[in-house]
């Protein structure tokens, strides 16, 4: 009887796993970034050898940028308020397929491939699976996260005191060290993202989730194409 039993709370485990956590590709509640927000800028580093690997990423098949309706909508708000303070929105990453999760954590393991150590000054490779570096599960996964900076109207550089992917404190929102100019940049994105329905995370100035989004439980993996 208590065989029984365990295999059936073994089952009964895996069936809550395998419900809480589904993979998906059906991309129709998808749309690309510029259908809704015009006047955005792009820097998709995963197209490019442009980022930590070194090389480009599974899953990244054009430099397209991908969000939930929803999220986009919510987006549309914040770049709406940004225009109005002179600035637009330069996208590095959003939607990212599990594939390119999977090529980050295969890439982690191979020790012959130390990718770009400008990433990662300070870390060995292996410590970026700690960390809240880099998860073999991703929000970006759940197409309502966003990787972005501001660049004036002009498209002319906006000072936010480090750089993305940087895998350092001096990624923090909160970093003690940057000047005030610097501070100002990083809370004028970070206010309008909040105020449109976004939340922000304690390691990466740039990352922000939709606080509802629509998928919290739903990884998809369509190539972005």
């Amino acid at each position: 009887m208590k065989k029984l039993l365990l295999i059936g709370l073994i089952i009964f485990s895996f069936a809550q796993m395998t419900f809480a956590s589904q993979i998906s590709c059906d991309k129709s509640d998808f749309l690309p970034v510029y259908t809704v927000i015009d006047d955005a800028a792009f820097d998709i580093r995963y197209y490019s050898s442009n980022n930590f690997t070194g090389n480009k990423i599974n899953g990244y098949k054009a430099p397209i940028a991908y969000m939930t309706k929803e999220s986009l909508q919510a987006l549309s708000v914040a770049a709406k308020d940004l225009r109005a303070k002179g600035y637009r929105l330069l996208i590095w990453d959003t939607y990212r397929p599990q594939k390119a999760v999977d090529n980050f954590v295969e890439w982690i393991n191979n020790p012959n491939d130390e990718g770009d150590k400008s990433f990662y000054p300070t870390l060995q490779k292996s410590d970026l699976l700690k960390g809240n570096y880099i998860a073999e599960k991703s929000g970006h996964t759940r197409g309502s996260t966003v990787d972005l900076t501001l660049i004036k109207k002009d498209g002319s550089f906006v000072d936010m005191g480090g750089t993305f992917d940087l895998f350092s404190e001096i990624s923090h929102p909160d970093y003690k060290k940057l000047t005030r100019e610097q501070k100002k940049n990083r809370k004028i994105l970070h206010d309008a993202m909040i105020k449109a329905g976004f939340k922000g995370i304690d390691s990466e100035w740039w990352h922000f989730t939709l606080k509802n989004e629509p998928y919290p439980d739903t990884y998809f993996d369509f190539d972005v194409e």
